[in-house]
């Protein structure tokens, strides 16, 4: 795949320290102030076996303070100033990470829902040759604490069931950001991850549907996601609009609308 090709937003990047590991993480934030601080001080200690990075949509909260993410092994700290949210953010993630050449890559929300003690464990899949790997609160192993009942009806009723057919493999927790990708997968052209069209949360979903109906070497962990108790649900999502827009891209993957132009 042809890197000169890839649309990417804008985006300003600061290197604090040289790569050191064959994976990242890559971490998205935008305004997550203190819940994002409490999690990096968590993700630290797995500096030693994963580089760090920042994948920053413009926060104005403090979040991004370089002094901050020295003290706590950041490597790269990406602030995009391009248009698009999520999938933009990704995206600038993502080619960073393969430019540098590492050869896989983890997410995780940087909004401290996730607990990030499964790392070792994504790390443990990408060495075993899986290109995808989703993290499941929902499987053996895994756990869901507080999740908001109509989030947990809209997974495990919708998006879960949906995603699964039209990626021909059982899914349980398509809306978790906690996954990792080879670079073989994320490389190959019939994928192509690096289009202007993945803006908001499009591109997650579209990688769930690819990997598996391209028959890369799929699979589900579990991981452990915790909401808090009786305080605003840390996300970005609006209760209306933003699921209107994950109903939208449901129906854009089922007409293959976001599969890469056909080359002759």
């Amino acid at each position: 795949m042809d890197n000169k090709n890839w649309q990417l937003p804008d985006f300003e990047k600061f290197e604090l320290r040289p790569r050191q590991t064959k994976y990242c993480l890559c971490i998205p934030i935008i305004n997550e102030g203190e819940k994002f601080k409490k999690q990096l001080t968590e993700v630290t200690k797995f500096s030693n076996v994963i580089d760090i990075i920042i994948c920053d949509g413009g926060s104005t909260d403090g979040s991004n303070n370089l002094e901050f993410l020295e003290k706590n092994n950041v490597r790269s700290l990406l602030i995009k100033t391009g248009n698009g949210r999520l999938s933009a953010q990704l995206r600038m993630g993502y080619a960073y990470a393969l430019n540098e050449g590492y050869e896989g890559i983890i997410t995780v929300d940087g909004n401290g829902k996730d607990i990030v003690d499964s790392i070792p464990s994504f790390i443990l899949e990408l060495d075993k040759n899986f290109d995808f790997v989703q993290g499941s609160r929902f499987i053996k192993g895994g756990r869901a604490i507080n999740t908001p009942l109509l989030r947990l009806l809209a997974i495990k009723i919708i998006h879960a069931p949906l995603i699964s057919l039209l990626a021909g493999f059982h899914y349980t927790d398509t809306t978790n950001g906690f996954r990792a990708y080879s670079k073989k997968f994320l490389m190959d052209e019939r994928v192509s991850p690096f289009r202007n069209i993945f803006e908001t949360y499009e591109l997650l979903a579209y990688l769930s549907v690819q990997a598996p109906s391209l028959k890369f070497n799929t699979k589900e962990i579990p991981v452990t996601r915790k909401y808090p108790k009786n305080v605003k649900i840390p996300t970005k999502i609006s209760p209306i609009r933003g699921n209107l827009k994950l109903i939208e891209i449901l129906i854009n993957l089922l007409f293959k609308k976001y599969n890469p132009p056909k080359t002759t």
